[in-house]
């Protein structure tokens, strides 16, 4: 089975190329400079043709979650413009469109996991993009499956682990925004789950629409940088004190959502996958960064 993936250096697509199995997936990966999701539809289209997939996954997004409040136009060209662009070209291919979404689509203020069918309500540019490129991708494909995650984090790219790690390397103590809580998400799992998800539907499950895709289990960023440094420890590495902190103490340009957790039911229900507990993951990355 061939895979194209839009997004050749981001933590999903380089953790997809890494976990395809030999002789039963292909991963194409496809990004800048010769694929740009801010360009032109047709040139997406073409590039997408080129690769002759089998299933199509849109893993490519702007994440800069603050700049985002500052080039509103950015983020809308890419999370809007250019996944609808790349829905729009699996749609005319006849072949299945996996999208990667945010746990940004929802405003935080919902006591329990949030289930696909909550009302959404954003809070910056960023998860305002992501909520449209949902619709665009929805509106031009209609088998497509949209896939929200949350805290993702992976031995590759910038994210929450290889900055506590680099942070502990040079300091005994680290203050972490306990009053926010998630589901730490590791994208090995999430490449796991995507091929699982890629073999399902070109076997013929036919289920569409929004799922819930994150690592089982909560936690708060506090909790999440206390277990990065009890692994490093015990694998040798960088560790330090975590002194809890409120969102007050720590303001960010981007309001951040107080309640981040994603119920992944359906996805079991539909598919029958669920990601592992966000522990052992996590003490998994950290191994690797590590060594």
């Amino acid at each position: 089975m061939r895979i194209a993936v839009t997004g050749r250096y981001g933590q999903v697509a380089t953790s997809l190329a890494e976990r395809a199995r030999d002789g039963e997936e292909e991963i194409i990966l496809l990004g800048r400079p010769e694929f740009d999701l801010a360009g032109d539809a047709g040139a997406i289209a073409a590039a997408i043709a080129a690769a002759r997939p089998d299933v199509v996954i849109s893993a490519a997004a702007y994440t800069a979650v603050d700049k985002a409040e500052s080039e509103a136009a950015e983020a809308e060209a890419v999370n809007v413009r250019g996944a609808g662009a790349v829905a729009s070209a699996a749609h005319s291919l006849g072949v299945p469109v996996l999208h990667l979404s945010t746990d940004y689509v929802f405003d935080g203020a919902k006591t329990a996991p949030y289930v696909e069918s909550d009302p959404t309500g954003p809070t910056g540019v960023y998860g305002r993009s992501k909520l449209a490129g949902e619709e665009a991708v929805l509106a031009a494909h209609p088998g497509a499956i949209v896939c929200r995650t949350a805290w993702v984090f992976s031995p590759f790219g910038h994210n929450f682990v290889k900055t506590m790690l680099r942070l502990a390397a040079d300091r005994d103590e680290v203050r972490v925004v306990a009053d926010q809580v998630g589901n730490p998400t590791s994208a090995l799992d999430i490449a796991e789950a995507l091929l699982g998800l890629s073999r399902a539907v070109r076997g013929g499950n036919k289920a569409d629409g929004i799922f819930h895709l994150a690592g089982a289990g909560q936690a708060s960023w506090a909790d999440f940088a206390e277990a990065i440094f009890a692994a490093s420890e015990a694998a040798g590495g960088p560790s330090a004190r975590v002194t809890r902190i409120g969102t007050a103490d720590f303001p960010t340009p981007t309001a951040r959502p107080a309640n981040s957790r994603l119920n992944c039911d359906r996805l079991e229900r539909e598919f029958g996958i669920r990601l592992p507990e966000w522990q052992p993951s996590t003490a998994t990355v950290v191994r690797r960064l590590v060594a």
